[in-house]
């Protein structure tokens, strides 16, 4: 069993036609003023034995013309601002449909990347349920000195080696939180402006520009290390309540990066 990705990017230009292909800046070229959208399709099964294929991704790509881009055409055109998870949600049948003929598994789960830092994914476990995780990101800047007060300086140097600086060290660390939210019909219980102000209120505003060891109590001397991995079950122990009280919403997950190379999602689930 392998899983297999395909992006798509559209422009929606004013005319609502298509022309072109599914190239790096999108089909059709921009015209004017276009709204640009991008999906990633991801599919599961097992690859034909004689091809390799799992399905041949320009099969994808038309089936995301066909389904996907004529109501979204329509949509900008008449400036509509529907929700973007009840989208998904019904037009992912179809979807599928289209795509069936040509797979040898299944669809597994559609991400619309709205903007760079904001996406709304709709996962479907099985044929007959779904899940739909609205994710923004997020920056802050703090320092922080990796030690343990139990080990002796030598081993935390050897332990830690840089990061066990005695005047710490810093990083621009980007969070993304993952929320479940409900494709039933009606008013969202949460936007993207809700989600990004409370993480700013919960997270951003009590660890941006700070000393984490120094100036915050969860990681000060009653607290935990700073580790990537404490860092990310913080952020979401203090952003999961204030979510669920809220909003009537569930933080599924959230990931931390600390360097490009390096970031921990808490709790650890099946997809990031």
């Amino acid at each position: 069993m392998l899983r297999l990705s395909r992006t798509i990017r559209f422009n929606l230009n004013p005319d609502g036609a298509w022309k072109g292909h599914n190239g790096h800046a999108g089909g059709p070229a921009p015209s004017s003023l276009s709204t640009h959208a991008e999906f990633r399709i991801e599919c599961e099964g097992e690859p034909d034995a004689r091809t390799g294929y799992l399905i041949n991704i320009k099969d994808i790509d038309a089936a995301a013309k066909k389904v996907l881009y004529p109501p979204l055409a329509l949509a900008a055109l008449k400036h509509q601002n529907p929700d973007p998870a009840r989208i998904l949600v019904l037009l992912l049948p179809e979807l599928r449909r289209a795509i069936a003929e040509k797979l040898t598994g299944r669809v597994t789960s559609v991400r619309w990347n709205l903007t760079p830092y904001c996406s709304i994914e709709v996962i479907m476990p099985d044929e007959t349920s779904h899940v739909a995780l609205l994710r923004v990101r997020a920056e802050f800047a703090a320092a922080h000195r990796l030690h343990v007060p139990d080990l002796s300086d030598d081993e935390n140097r050897a332990l830690f080696g840089k990061c066990n600086h005695p005047s710490g060290h810093g990083h621009n660390y980007i969070v993304e939180p993952a929320v479940e939210v409900p494709t039933t019909a009606g008013k969202p219980p949460m936007t993207t402006a809700d989600l990004e102000r409370t993480l700013e209120e919960t997270v951003l505003e009590r660890f941006d520009h700070r000393h984490l060891n120094l100036d915050t109590a969860e990681f000060g001397p009653e607290g935990v290390n700073p580790s990537v991995e404490n860092i990310a079950r913080v952020c979401f122990d203090l952003l999961a309540p204030r979510l669920s009280e809220t909003y009537a919403v569930t933080l599924r997950s959230i990931t931390v990066w600390e360097t490009e190379r390096t970031c921990c999602t808490y709790p650890a689930t099946a997809r990031q």
